[in-house]
């Protein structure tokens, strides 16, 4: 298993999703750092649920994009302009509302593109996944 070098620590990334995503910035936290693997929380609360209680696909696939993209800046630094080119998500159990939590692993880092796999879990419950996700990013050119 790979081990990358980190350029941004738990402190500087919640100060930069806080500095360039002031919209979502509260919805998550930032639980650990330890590559190659990224873990983040989000509290789902009525606002994320569809009807039946159960937590919203589109509220866990935003988990998994936000987990994805943290995961890359904790390695490359932060660049705001690295932008999701790809996803598949497989929902695998429904999950009640409550803290969920997504667990990332940054698979590769190349010079124009970064894939990551992860899973998201109800907390308490991290032995049976409610999704897996599959990203790809693409990172912008190095300008000097």
């Amino acid at each position: 298993m790979k081990t990358w070098d980190l350029k941004m620590d738990k402190a500087a990334m919640a100060a930069f999703l806080t500095q360039e995503f002031t919209q979502i910035a509260d919805d998550f936290e930032i639980v650990d750092v330890s590559p190659p693997f990224f873990t983040m929380a989000l509290n789902a609360t009525t606002e994320h649920l569809r009807p039946g209680g159960t937590v919203s696909g589109p509220t866990m696939f935003c988990l998994a994009d936000v987990s994805a993209y943290l995961c890359i800046l904790a390695v490359l630094g932060p660049v705001a302009l690295a932008v999701t080119t790809n996803c598949s998500i497989d929902f695998m159990r429904k999950p009640a509302p409550g803290r969920l939590l997504c667990k990332m692993e940054l698979l590769k880092l190349g010079r124009a593109l970064a894939v990551c796999e992860g899973r998201v879990f109800t907390e308490g419950d991290e032995t049976r996944p409610v999704a897996r996700a599959s990203l790809t990013y693409s990172i912008p050119p190095v300008t000097s």
